[in-house]
């Protein structure tokens, strides 16, 4: 007979073991539920997307549920690096796979897509078939697109090439030119379902006439959205191969998306700084050191980035105060130097200033690359 309290023991015990320590799924630590049909163990939100797999997972708390001796047995026979062995096997290199803060359906898809379509364990590559078939690949979806001047979203076609490594997008099914070519030279693709408005929502990012340019699409359907996510991601690195044909993939596995380091409403001003502040959504990349501000947060077109460089170069942020100077309702303020002007923000609250001078701090603390000398060149002085 089982002893619950001997078996629950057991069981942290276990999760304490290297491997078991994280989440199957997203890398949360210390997990304390666990799929007891799979043999992983998994966090809290993981464990409710497994709960819609009926017929694959079946989850209990390993402090608080009954456990049969059986089935403590089997996490001990299986656990999470046997499984990831088992479902895990032939993950692409390209593949995205979500962390703890990623939004839900980018985990949803990657649980899917291991344990109920099994599209890694190398039984069959008709998933994998989905994100590469080499320079004749075509991957074609349509999806709902946000206008570029007004809220409505529209259908739109759009088709992405390893070909000439390009994404195109139509406005009808028998359009003959496209509405735009986008080049993979320089694209960037993120889920951003709370700016979007949708679960499914994401942002594809390219550079045009100097400035970067935004879509915003969806799809209702969670899979076909990540699908297309990684049949980008899976062009990009193709594109890099190509571009860096010495390089091995997994040197340029962190150049294939641009993530965002942080987003938010500051205010700002002009380059004399008696210029009056203004509210706008700026957006700060790590991967490519810019600052980009709009008018609003689903806006096209930037209306200006800015280099951020590293502390050897001259560039620093420092605490500022705005009583003295025309800055509206925020007083928080921050002012980053550059070698070319020094820029001042207005935050609302303190925090939100808190968490803009950690994220500039680690740009300006990290060194600069030989492809971020080039942008700061092209970027200087500020658009």
């Amino acid at each position: 007979m089982a002893s619950p309290s001997r078996n629950n023991k057991i069981l942290q015990e276990l999760v304490q073991e290297p491997g078991n320590s994280v989440c199957a799924d997203c890398a949360a630590p210390e997990p304390d539920w666990a799929s007891y049909t799979l043999g992983v163990f998994v966090c809290l939100n993981c464990s409710g997307m497994h709960r819609n797999l009926h017929a694959v997972s079946k989850v209990k708390s390993i402090q608080l549920d009954y456990w049969e001796d059986s089935l403590v047995q089997f996490m001990r026979e299986r656990g999470n690096t046997a499984a990831k062995d088992i479902f895990e096997k032939c993950v692409p290199s390209f593949f995205y796979r979500p962390h703890q803060k990623d939004c839900v359906v980018l985990k949803d898809q990657w649980i899917r897509s291991k344990y109920e379509r099994r599209e890694f364990t190398g039984e069959s590559n008709f998933f994998l078939k989905t994100y590469s078939a080499g320079t004749s690949y075509l991957f074609e979806v349509v999806l709902w697109k946000k206008g570029k001047d007004n809220k409505q979203f529209l259908k739109r076609i759009f088709l992405l090439s390893q070909k000439d490594f390009t994404l195109r997008y139509f406005i009808k099914e028998d359009s003959k030119v496209p509405k735009a070519v986008i080049s993979m030279k320089d694209l960037n693709a993120e889920f951003q379902p709370e700016k979007i408005g949708h679960a499914h929502g994401l942002q594809i990012s390219f550079k045009e006439d100097e400035h970067t340019r935004n879509l915003f699409v969806y799809h209702e359907d969670g899979q076909v959205i990540v699908s297309f996510f990684n049949a980008i991601r899976a062009t990009r690195l193709a594109y890099l191969l190509k571009k860096h044909p010495t390089l091995q993939s997994n040197h340029l596995i962190p150049q294939i998306q641009a993530h965002c380091l942080k987003e938010g409403y500051m205010e700002k001003t002009g380059p004399t700084q008696r210029e009056a502040f203004k509210k706008r959504w700026f957006t700060l990349f790590s991967t490519n050191r810019k600052l980009l501000y709009f008018k609003s947060p689903l806006d096209a077109t930037d209306l200006g980035s800015v280099f951020i460089g590293s502390e050897n170069h001259g560039y620093s942020v420092s605490e500022s105060c705005g009583r003295n100077m025309r800055s509206g309702r925020w007083h928080c303020g921050i002012t980053l130097e550059t070698p070319g002007r020094q820029f001042v923000f207005m935050c609302e609250q303190e925090q939100e200033r808190k968490e803009w001078m950690e994220a500039f701090r680690a740009i300006i603390s990290q060194p600069m690359t030989p492809e971020d000398y080039s942008s700061m060149v092209m970027l200087l002085p500020w658009r």
